[in-house]
């Protein structure tokens, strides 16, 4: 049976004869400025949430105890077939938190990853499961600026330090790229752009939001002017702001948007600027917000910028899916990749 964070919390107490005692190596900081004993040995890892997992298996698939929600058939086409296919464990963070903690120490992890929101909540939570369990618990920065720094951070930890290197400097290089082209752009002459979840488009991410970040790092999100996370907004709202680029994840919306009246003063549904993003194995802008988002940063640039971004979409993708996620698709899988659709 799941249980939420408090409940969770509550019986950490209880759970603390069942913990192993580790030796412990050294430590590391983690993204919240924690010092995390280094385990003596990781060979096993319990993702406390769906960014971690993604995190951990582009850097060592072979630690990850299982992944938050089971993959489907179609996203495990795009994985390591043994790693893709290990069971669904739950999530100890986030919103339907469903890891029972005896489930987790059962699993017997040498470590829990955790890699999202560094605010007291989750410190909190990530102090009292380590201290009280034995079992160490970092917490990595999610914000996608910081994803370099949380590769080295992870690659420190399980002693991968040349292998996070490597794709912290992938990610490094990915930014440095888009930066250095979009930068003389003001940020005012920036292409305007609605990011519409949900089947009728009326969620959406505000300023600084974790689920916008890529649009932000390219160009105006019209949703920016108030800061949060995200929210539900009307019609008449995103009339009033009237995006140039609406760039979508929902493959419902973005097949029924150019035939909804509502929609249709909109001018990127006039442009015909309305972009399903591509989600196998998972999303390029969201959904989760992990290190997946490096591919969709690409991808966002070229459908902004085209002039500034010449690169064959199709070899980036299959270089980046090679090295990320280990598997080297092939020319019919881009091509389903790319159309957005499950």
């Amino acid at each position: 049976m799941g249980v939420d964070r408090r409940t969770l919390l509550a019986g950490l107490s209880a759970a603390t004869l069942l913990a192993p005692r580790r030796a412990r190596a050294a430590s590391v900081t983690d993204g919240a400025g924690r010092a995390v004993p280094v385990p003596a040995r990781v060979e096993r890892v319990f993702p406390a949430g769906p960014p971690a997992a993604i995190f951990l298996y582009t850097l060592a698939p072979e630690l990850l105890i299982g992944w938050p929600r089971a993959n489907r058939p179609e996203e495990r086409e795009f994985l390591l077939p043994d790693i893709g296919g290990r069971p669904e464990v739950g999530r100890i963070t986030g919103r339907g938190n469903t890891a029972n903690l005896e489930v987790v120490l059962a699993l017997k992890p040498d470590l829990i990853l955790d890699v999202g929101s560094v605010n007291p909540t989750y410190i909190s939570l990530a102090d009292r499961v380590q201290q009280q369990t034995g079992i160490p618990y970092a917490l990595l920065d999610g914000r996608f600026e910081d994803t370099p720094l949380s590769y080295r951070t992870l690659g420190a930890l399980i002693e991968r330090r040349e292998q996070g290197e490597g794709l912290a400097r992938n990610a490094e290089d990915t930014m440095k790229t888009i930066t250095q082209r979009v930068g003389p752009i003001p940020p005012d002459r920036r292409p305007r752009v609605y990011y519409a979840r949900g089947p009728r488009g009326l969620e959406t991410g505000l300023g600084g939001s974790i689920n916008v970040e890529t649009i932000e790092f390219v160009a105006q999100n019209v949703a920016g002017g108030t800061r949060g996370g995200l929210t539900n907004v009307s019609i008449e709202q995103v009339l009033l702001w009237n995006p140039d680029v609406i760039i979508t994840i929902d493959q419902d919306f973005a097949a029924n948007v150019s035939s909804d009246p509502a929609w249709a003063p909109v001018a990127a549904v006039r442009a015909h600027r309305v972009h399903l993003s591509p989600k196998l194995p998972f999303g390029w802008v969201d959904f989760p917000p992990a290190v997946n988002r490096l591919i969709g940063l690409w991808w966002l640039a070229k459908i902004l910028y085209p002039d500034l971004f010449p690169e064959d979409l199709r070899a980036l993708t299959q270089e980046f899916y090679s090295r990320f996620y280990h598997v080297t698709p092939s020319e019919a899988q881009i091509d389903r990749v790319l159309a957005g659709r499950d």
